[in-house]
């Protein structure tokens, strides 16, 4: 029998109710988790080049941590400290002019800005920042302050959240990256997490800057202490939230990385997961959100870049981009960055067109 017949004819009922767009129950996706990886692989691949075509699109985006310093103490980050511990910093308005002005001559488009919740940061720091960006670099979008961080905003300086998201957006906030979810379940997100917002609370945040015409990336964390029903749970939330605001840009599986976390001293997590169960994430979330969000980005500075090309054959259709200055993932183990013209190298020699895009998704250029 032709072996991808005999992959059709294995595949469950749940991954056919995918494939159809049917819906599926928490049960039932985290069911497709396990499947056969080369059906579910197929499956996932066969959805994407329905929904998106050939194109492999990225951005040239610039990232900038303007404080590391955090009044959390999340067991699965390795990137904050403490005020006054060694290494703490926080960036003054001259050294965020100055990096702006460095990501216009890297040649970024966009520049992505998330840090730590400091404790006493007021709320004029962040819309000095936003002012600061544009009049400098008018040219940069600026993708700035994760629903964790505008959460933690608004408690410190005492405004809601639509105050908070109504004055950045003033300031020139332009949409938010969607780091903070990690993911939503309280069975899990309460031990990765220590002092930051519940699923709940950041969902209702996006739904606030999606309202006020904020949009937004939504990332998962995953790799770590999670079962598959969380990773499950965590996409079907995704998915009816987009379904009412359609205001997420992208999907974002992030592989978690556990060098200098707490999860590893702790020895809660001894080794990180396969790239097998990387290429399972990130076809399931293919599955489960289609045609509700049809952008799946492949980080390739968690999986790697070999594996992120191999990411592209199982639902995933982005590469995010060239992550100039990253620190986060520098934190934990993983120092990476690339140019333009790699990426487009790495799309084509995955057997793809690549495309640079906008923060948006429009097309800038095609390789």
């Amino acid at each position: 029998m032709d072996s991808a017949l005999a992959r059709l004819e294995s595949r469950s009922h749940e991954l056919d109710k995918l494939v159809a767009g049917e819906p599926v129950s928490v049960s039932e996706a985290a069911s497709v988790l396990k499947e056969d990886l080369h059906s579910l692989g197929s499956a996932a691949d066969g959805v994407r080049a329905a929904r998106c075509g050939q194109d492999v699109t990225f951005v040239a985006s610039y990232y900038m941590n303007y404080t590391n310093v955090c009044a959390a103490s999340c067991q699965m980050c390795a990137f904050y400290r403490k005020k006054g511990q060694e290494g703490a910093y926080t960036l003054t308005p001259e050294q965020i002019e100055k990096r702006a002005g460095a990501a216009e001559q890297m040649g970024a488009t966009e520049v992505h800005i998330v840090g730590g919740f400091h404790p006493d940061l007021p709320l004029e720091y962040y819309e000095d920042m936003l002012r600061s960006i544009s009049a400098r670099s008018p040219s940069l979008h600026v993708k700035a302050f994760t629903a964790a961080e505008v959460f933690f905003i608004a408690r410190l300086t005492g405004n809601s959240v639509r105050e908070v998201l109504s004055r950045l957006k003033g300031a020139g906030l332009g949409s938010m990256p969607g780091g903070g979810a990690e993911l939503f379940h309280p069975d899990v997100r309460g031990k990765i997490v220590r002092g930051k917002c519940s699923g709940e609370q950041w969902l209702e945040t996006v739904r606030e800057a999606h309202a006020q015409g904020i949009r937004s990336n939504v990332t998962m964390l995953y790799g770590h202490i999670e079962r598959p029903e969380h990773v499950a749970d965590h996409l079907i939330r995704v998915r009816r939230l987009q379904e009412e605001t359609g205001g997420f840009i992208t999907f974002i599986p992030l592989k978690f990385s556990k060098d200098n976390t707490d999860l590893e001293r702790e020895h809660r997590v001894e080794h990180e997961c396969s790239s097998l169960y990387d290429l399972r994430v990130v076809a399931l979330s293919r599955l489960v959100l289609a045609g509700a969000l049809d952008n799946v980005s492949v980080y390739w500075v968690a999986y790697g870049k070999k594996v992120a090309q191999v990411a592209l054959s199982h639902g995933g259709n982005d590469m995010v981009g060239t992550a100039f200055s990253e620190e986060i993932y520098r934190a934990a183990g993983r120092p990476a960055e690339s140019s333009i013209e790699e990426l487009a190298g790495l799309i084509r020699s995955a057997g793809r067109r690549p495309v640079q895009r906008d923060t948006f998704f429009r097309p800038i250029r095609s390789f």
